[in-house]
C-alpha cells in the first residue's frame, strides 16, 4: 500500500512538472516546418467551386486542402471523440492523457493508451521521425508551437489535409472523393466512421484492397461512438450494416483539356476557378461521347459554349473521348489548327457590308468564273446563276464568296481578323493571302472561331473569351459595325436547318442563327450558332487530319450544335429580335444605289479577263530544267495577237514571225527569266534553269 502511495505521489509530481513544462514551453518552442502542407494538388474548379479536374502535387500525392467548413460536422465529432476528446481544452499536448499514459507505462510496464493529440499527429504528418522517446518529446514541443501560431482551426486544417488514406491519397477530401465519389461535406455515419478509422493504418485498412479489415475497423469506430454518445444505438445498427466501398474511384475529371491548358499556364497556382457551368459541362461531355459513336472509330467532336454577356466560356470539350487512343482523345481539338471551310464566310460578307461593297440584296453571279489562276466551284458542283448576296450567304455558295473577297481584298480581310487577335495560318507564312481564304484555305482554332462568332452578339466587336472567373474583360476590337452585324444576323437567322432539325428554332425555344463549314477533302466539319445569349461552336473530324468522306458541317456538326442548344433550355429573357440599327437599308434591289445593285468584278477577275486569249509559253515550260550544250535553245509560244516579242532577263530578242517560234543562244548556265508579250500587251512568264 505504501509503495502504491509513493508511486502515486511520484506520478502526481511528474504530472505537475509536465503541466509546468507545457505552460513554459508553450511560449518559447519553435514552429515545425510547414513545407509539406504547402505541396498541395492544384485544383481547377467550375464557377460554383466544384472540382473539374485536379493535378497531383509535386511529390505525386492527391493532397487536397480542407478546413472545418469543408467536412460533415458528424465526422468532426467522431474524429475528436476518437483521437483527441479534450481537443478544445488543451494547448496542443493533453497533460491529463500524458500523465495517464505515463502512469500506465510505469505500473504495467507497457503502453496501454496513447496520449497523442491531433496537434501531435499533425506534427508527425509534417515530418516523419523514428518512433523513439526523444522524437515523442520533440513532437510534443512542436505541437505546442503549432497551436500557439495556428490555433485550433489551423491544426485541424493541417490534419484534415495531410492524414493518409492509402496509396497516394492524403486528406479527407481526397479520400471522400476517391472512396465515395463526393465531397466530405455530407457524409453518412458509416462513411464518417470509415474516414476516422483509415488514417490509423491506411495501407492495411484500404477498403479497395482489404475490405474485410476496413469493415472491422469502421464498425469498431461506430461502436465506440455509440458508447460515447456521439451516435445513437439505432444509428449504430443501421450504419454497421452498410457495406464499405470496394473500389477506388477516379477523382473528378471534367473539361480535362481546358484544365490542362490553364494548369500549364499557371503551374504555381493552387486553385484555378473557371467560368465553366458544371452541369452544362457534364451534359455536353455526355452528349458528345454518345454521339461520337455514330462516327468512325478514328473521328471525334469538339465543342465550346460561350455566355455572350461577358464572353464567359461555360462549356469546353476538346475531344469527345479523352481515353480513346484511336480518336487521339488526349489531343485538344478545340485548340488544334484546322481548315474552316466556309465557316469564315459570314465575316467576309460582314466586312463587305460594312464597307458598302455589297448589300444583302446585291446581285452576284454564281457561275464558272476565273480569278487569275483560281477558278472555284460550288460545293455540289452546280451553279445557281444570278443570286442575291443574302441567298449566296444562306446557301454558302463558293463563287460569290470569292467574288466578294476579290472586291474586299484578301489581305484586308486577314488583317482585319488579326487586329482582333485571330491570326489565320496561311499554308506558307511568308506568302500573301489569296482568294482561297474565302473557302477555308487557312488554319484556325475552334476556340478562335467561337471568339469570332461572339461578334454577332456584340454589334461586330470581338474580344478574348474568358476562361477564368477572376480574369478581367479583354479589350474589344470592332471588325465591322452594327449594321453589318444586323444584316448577317437577319440572313443566317433564317438559314435552312440541318437535316432532321426544326427550322431555326430548337426544342428549347431558342432561335439560332448558324453557319457551317466543310474543309477540302472532308477533313473538317464545322458549325457555329448563336442567339443574343449564347454562342456555340462545334468541330468534327479525324484528329490525324485524314479525310472523313460523307461528313460535312451541315450533316455532321450542325445537328450537334442544335442538340447542345437544347441542353441550354429556353432563353433566360424572351427578347424579340433586335430591330434594325440606324443606317440599315431595308429596301428592294431596285431602290438601292446603282453601285450596290450588282457586284462589280474585282482586280483578280479583271486581270483574268484581260489576259484571256493572251500568249502562253509552250517551251521551255515554267520551272523546267533544260540541258544546254552551248548552242541555241528553241523558244515556242502559242496564242496571243502577233507579232510576239520575247525578253530574256528583261532584254528583248528580235520580233517573232507569226508562227511564234524562235531561238535563243544563252550566255551561260543558271536560272533565266523568259517573258513573251503580244501586240495587245498581254504577257506570259517562265523561269527555267540551264545546266550542262
Amino acid at each position: 500500500m505504501r509503495a502504491r502511495q509513493r508511486w502515486r505521489r511520484l506520478l502526481g509530481g511528474a504530472a505537475l512538472l509536465l503541466i509546468g513544462a507545457i505552460g513554459a514551453g508553450y511560449f518559447v518552442l519553435p514552429m515545425p516546418h510547414l513545407q509539406r502542407s504547402r505541396l498541395v494538388s492544384t485544383l481547377v474548379l467550375a464557377r460554383d467551386g466544384t472540382i473539374l479536374r485536379g493535378f497531383l502535387s509535386t511529390d505525386s500525392k492527391w493532397r487536397l486542402p480542407a478546413g472545418r467548413g469543408a467536412v460533415d460536422p458528424l465526422y468532426l465529432r467522431m474524429l475528436i471523440a476518437a483521437e483527441d476528446k479534450r481537443f478544445a481544452e488543451h494547448p496542443g499536448v493533453d497533460p491529463v492523457a500524458a500523465a495517464r499514459a505515463l502512469a500506465q507505462l510505469v505500473m504495467r510496464g507497457r503502453i496501454v493508451s496513447g496520449a497523442s493529440t491531433l496537434a501531435m499527429q499533425a506534427v508527425r504528418l509534417l515530418e516523419r521521425r523514428p518512433r523513439t522517446w526523444s522524437s515523442k518529446f520533440v513532437e510534443m514541443g512542436e505541437a505546442l508551437a503549432l497551436e500557439r501560431e495556428l490555433g485550433k482551426a489551423g491544426v485541424l486544417r493541417l490534419y484534415l489535409s495531410l492524414a493518409p488514406y492509402g496509396g497516394n491519397l492524403e486528406g479527407v477530401r481526397a479520400a471522400s472523393l476517391a472512396y465515395f465519389g463526393k465531397e466530405p461535406a455530407h457524409l453518412s455515419p458509416a462513411e464518417a466512421a470509415l474516414l476516422v478509422a483509415l488514417p490509423r493504418s491506411p495501407e492495411r485498412l484500404r477498403p479497395d484492397r482489404h475490405p474485410a479489415a476496413a469493415l472491422r475497423a469502421r464498425n469498431a469506430v461506430l461502436r465506440r461512438m455509440a458508447a460515447s454518445g456521439v451516435i445513437s444505438a439505432e444509428t449504430l445498427a443501421e450504419a454497421a450494416s452498410d457495406p464499405v466501398p470496394t473500389v477506388r474511384r477516379r477523382l473528378p475529371f471534367h473539361a480535362a483539356h481546358l484544365a490542362r491548358e490553364l494548369y500549364d499556364a499557371a503551374p504555381t497556382e493552387n486553385v484555378l476557378k473557371t467560368t465553366i457551368d458544371p452541369l452544362l459541362q457534364r451534359q455536353v461531355e455526355a452528349l458528345l461521347h454518345r454521339e461520337v459513336g455514330a462516327l468512325d472509330p478514328q473521328a471525334s467532336f469538339a465543342a465550346i459554349v460561350v455566355d455572350n454577356r461577358e464572353r464567359n466560356v461555360i462549356a469546353y470539350v476538346g475531344n469527345a473521348d479523352f481515353f480513346s487512343t484511336p480518336r487521339h482523345g488526349t489531343i485538344d481539338m478545340a485548340r488544334a489548327i484546322r481548315s474552316p471551310g466556309s465557316a469564315l464566310k459570314p465575316f467576309l460578307y460582314a466586312m463587305a457590308f460594312d464597307r458598302l461593297i455589297i448589300h444583302p440584296e446585291t446581285l452576284i453571279e454564281d457561275g464558272p468564273r476565273s480569278f487569275g489562276d483560281y477558278a472555284p466551284s460550288d460545293f455540289d458542283g452546280k451553279f445557281l446563276g444570278t443570286v442575291s448576296a443574302r441567298e449566296a450567304l444562306q446557301y454558302s455558295l463558293n463563287v460569290p464568296a470569292v467574288a466578294v473577297l476579290d472586291r474586299l481584298g484578301a489581305s484586308r480581310f486577314v488583317d482585319g481578323l488579326a487586329a482582333a487577335g485571330v491570326h489565320l495560318r496561311l499554308p506558307h507564312p511568308t506568302e500573301q493571302p489569296g482568294l482561297a481564304v474565302a473557302l477555308g484555305g487557312v488554319g484556325i482554332r475552334l476556340s478562335e472561331m467561337a471568339m469570332l462568332y461572339t461578334a454577332f452578339s456584340h454589334d461586330g466587336a470581338v474580344a478574348p473569351l474568358r476562361y477564368l472567373a477572376d480574369a478581367p474583360p479583354g479589350p474589344e476590337t470592332r471588325i465591322f459595325g452594327p449594321v453589318a452585324s444586323w444584316y448577317v444576323n437577319d440572313i443566317l437567322g433564317n438559314a435552312p436547318p440541318p437535316p432532321g432539325m426544326l427550322p431555326a428554332a430548337v426544342k428549347s425555344g431558342r432561335r439560332l442563327a448558324y453557319k457551317t463549314g466543310t474543309s477540302y477533302g472532308f477533313r473538317d466539319a464545322w458549325a457555329a450558332g448563336w442567339d443574343r445569349e449564347v454562342t456555340i461552336a462545334v468541330w468534327a473530324g479525324r484528329p490525324d487530319g485524314t479525310p472523313m468522306p460523307g461528313c460535312s458541317g451541315l450533316v455532321t456538326a450542325a445537328p450537334i450544335l442544335f442538340k447542345i442548344a437544347d441542353l441550354l433550355g429556353p432563353p433566360a429573357t424572351n427578347l424579340p429580335p433586335k430591330p434594325p440599327p440606324p443606317g440599315a437599308l431595308l429596301v428592294s434591289r431596285r431602290d438601292l444605289p446603282p453601285r450596290l445593285q450588282r457586284l462589280d468584278i474585282g482586280p483578280a477577275e479583271r486581270g483574268a479577263r484581260a489576259s484571256a486569249g493572251g500568249p502562253k509559253i509552250l517551251y521551255p515550260p515554267n520551272g523546267s530544267t533544260v540541258a544546254w550544250d552551248g548552242g541555241e535553245v528553241p523558244l515556242e509560244a502559242a496564242g496571243g495577237k502577233g507579232p510576239l516579242r520575247w525578253l530574256v532577263d528583261g532584254r528583248p530578242l528580235s520580233p517573232v514571225p507569226p508562227h511564234h517560234e524562235t531561238a535563243w543562244r544563252p550566255a551561260g548556265i543558271g536560272f533565266t527569266r523568259l517573258t513573251v508579250i503580244d501586240a495587245a500587251g498581254r504577257s506570259a512568264r517562265a523561269i527555267v534553269r540551264l545546266q550542262p
